[in-house]
């Protein structure tokens, strides 16, 4: 197994490299540098954001993955119109550490690459996504080399087209999504909903829920049901403003593993983690 040591360093070094990307300037020419008055730039933003963070046990729409990962993204957005834009997203986990019950350690990688349209429509906003899901070490983990986990366990790539709706009604706002995965031939669906409530400045409270609903063997334990709800989700986070551009989120939820989903390791139980969310 990989040691923890190196598993923290290659993520790190991720951290590192897309923190660099997101800072390098371009190669300075023959021509002279626009004059740019004091406290002013060329753009307010770039539209992106970069995210680190941690989970003590990975959950995915219900279903278990690992333990103690470390995970780190970056997600750019390029306007086309005033109401369309354009999405691209990369997201890596790994596990630093995930025992495995009357086994050694197993590992576990995944990286998700993302393509998407948003079109805001005043009242909602409107989204098209498509992504590829790679399974490094075998879907759900694997141990000496053997992929396991419930449903399909020999899965290693994904391809994933999905809608999204995001709207909000009064303080509460409102998510949906419906997906269809090509690989397994199967769709699921979320809706989410969260409550933000500003406790100062800096510092708000956010009880949040979602539940989900898988068709037709959706990556479902062996033995149940072909569909129903897969899991209730509630959690409870507090962003934490920490300049005009990074944000430090704590959180604890509480799964609760549904009809397809009782293969997980533990069917209901309480996690938690932190990730750290800069802008520029």
């Amino acid at each position: 197994m990989t040691s923890i040591i190196t598993k923290s360093a290659l993520v790190l070094a991720a951290c590192a490299s897309l923190n660099a990307f997101a800072g390098t300037s371009a190669p300075s020419g023959k021509a002279p540098a626009p004059v740019i008055e004091e406290g002013g730039a060329l753009f307010d933003t770039v539209g992106a954001s970069l995210d680190v963070g941690y989970d003590t046990r990975y959950y995915f729409r219900g279903l278990w993955f690992a333990d103690n990962t470390v995970w780190t993204g970056l997600n750019l957005s390029v306007p086309l119109t005033e109401q369309l834009s354009l999405g691209f997203g990369a997201l890596y986990t790994t596990t630093v550490e995930t025992p495995f019950i009357g086994a050694n350690d197993f590992d576990y990688s995944e990286l998700d690459l993302s393509a998407s349209l948003t079109y805001d429509a005043g009242f909602a906003k409107f989204g098209l996504v498509y992504t590829h899901y790679e399974f490094f070490d075998g879907f759900s983990g694997s141990n000496a080399g053997i992929p396991i986990g419930a449903g399909e366990a020999n899965v290693n790539g994904v391809e994933e087209v999905g809608v999204t709706v995001a709207t909000s009604v009064g303080p509460i706002n409102l998510t949906g999504g419906f997906y269809y995965d090509f690989t397994i031939g199967a769709s699921y669906a979320q809706v989410g909903a969260d409550a933000p409530i500003e406790v100062n400045s800096w510092l708000s409270i956010v009880p949040a829920v979602s539940v989900g609903y898988g068709f037709t063997n959706y990556y479902n334990s062996f033995g149940d049901p072909q569909s129903g709800f897969t899991h209730v989700i509630p959690s409870v986070s507090a962003p934490i403003k920490l300049t005009s551009s990074a944000t430090l989120t704590p959180y604890i939820a509480y799964n609760i593993s549904l009809d397809t989903r009782s293969g997980n390791t533990q069917n209901n139980e309480i996690f938690g983690g932190v990730k750290l969310s800069v802008a520029f």
